[in-house]
């Protein structure tokens, strides 16, 4: 929960801008209708009603002595009331009580409060909320605003088209909107949230790649600092010989924990480097071997070619190596990370996705389009510099984030 509400917070352009949107469309021809705080309870349940046996009609008697009965009962009648007139004294009439002019008018009772929290608030009958009819022109609008939260064309409609089965005509406010939105991205999402696979062969070999500035040098440190922390005996390869500030951010990640990082002079082969550090980790018996590469642009089939090379000589060394090869992605590229994956994948044979900036961007709901149009498999996702700030992939939490529902 710890990492969930820093994404939460960390996502707070990404949910705020769709919230915003959201209230915009609900609001443009909803209705404000009272909002129910409480569960409607049933009415109670009437009296039964027994049923009375009759009582035995009396004995009639016969006419002569009915009437001589009747008489005798008006006879007494008559004299207990000439006795209570002579005893009672006249009864005087008693003026009403006027009322203090300091005392207040008594007033009726005010109605009881409805509900558990209409009680507790003093307002329950006061809360309202805003609810539209969901329509055609509704739903068009909903695609709209998820497209330009960079969900792309085909996701968006696809959501669209499953939240609104079932419920066209239904009236709905933005809280449930939200929750509807919610769950149809951790459907798209859940079978793609895989963590990186360990697996018994020594060493692991996983090639990290990506376009220039995608977060590579930083995710490789973070991954090699927490596997060491799992007990995993890790080494690092900094295979960017061309930029001598990537090796150097590898270098202070190993300091830190404890993890050994191969280098070689600037501007030498990348392959000859991975080359060299596969021999050293099979003497070492390390578990791990993370390889560094430089960024490349999808476009540049030279350095495209080069990376190519790389997965040829670490294949000499082990026919099945690399084990894993993750590319990593800035969310704030938007869709041009859908062309990425397109391009790395056919190169360089893509396993698994890390998605580096979350925090950066208003367009969060580029992982999902990618998740929609793939299915790699997304092993974490970051949203910042430090540490604990690259986390396992959880749908769930990635889903309400971006809608910004509470968990």
């Amino acid at each position: 929960m710890a990492f969930f509400k820093k994404l939460k917070d960390k996502l707070f352009r990404s949910s705020s801008k769709l919230e915003e949107g959201l209230d915009a469309i609900v609001e443009d021809g909803g209705v404000t209708e009272p909002e129910a705080l409480d569960t409607v309870s049933e009415p109670p349940e009437p009296p039964r009603v027994e049923a009375v046996a009759a009582p035995d009609p009396a004995p009639t008697l016969a006419p002569e002595a009915e009437a001589e009965a009747e008489a005798e009962a008006e006879a007494e009648a008559e004299a207990e009331a000439e006795k209570a007139v002579t005893a009672s004294p006249p009864v005087q009439p008693t003026p009403p009580k006027a009322l203090p002019i300091s005392d207040p008018i008594p007033s009726e009772p005010a109605p009881a409060k409805t509900g558990l929290i209409g009680r507790l608030l003093g307002r329950g009958a006061e809360a309202t909320v805003t609810r539209r009819a969901l329509d055609d022109d509704m739903l068009e609008r909903l695609e709209e605003l998820l497209i330009t939260a960079d969900m792309g064309v085909d996701t968006a409609l696809r959501v669209t088209a499953n939240m609104a089965e079932g419920r066209m005509g239904k009236r709905l406010s933005t809280q449930e909107i939200k929750t509807l939105l919610a769950a149809e991205i951790t459907r798209i999402m859940e079978p793609v949230a895989r963590p990186l696979p360990l697996y018994s062969k020594k060493p692991q070999v996983v090639l990290v790649v990506g376009v220039n500035g995608s977060g590579k040098t930083t995710t490789i440190g973070k991954l090699a600092s927490q596997f060491r922390a799992a007990g995993k005996n890790v080494v690092i390869a900094a295979g960017d010989t061309f930029r001598a500030a990537a090796v150097e951010q590898l270098q202070i990640w190993g300091e830190r924990a404890g993890v050994p990082v191969l280098t070689a002079p600037e501007g030498s082969d990348p392959a000859s480097l991975a080359f060299d550090a596969m021999t050293k980790a099979q003497a070492d018996g390390a578990d791990l071997l993370m390889i560094d590469t430089a960024g490349r642009l999808q476009n540049r089939a030279d350095l495209m070619e080069e990376l190519s090379k790389i997965v040829r000589v670490i294949r000499k060394k082990d026919p099945d190596a690399p084990h894993n090869t993750l590319l990593v992605l800035d969310a704030t590229t938007g869709q041009n990370a859908l062309s990425q994956v397109e391009t790395f994948q056919k190169l360089a044979d893509v396993s698994g996705l890390v998605m580096t900036k979350l925090d950066g961007t208003a367009k969060g709901g580029v992982l999902v389009a990618l998740a929609d149009k793939f299915g790699l498999p997304i092993h974490a996702i970051g949203v910042g510099e430090q540490i604990d700030d690259l986390a396992p992939f959880d749908p769930e939490d990635f889903a309400a984030a971006l809608t910004g529902l509470e968990r």
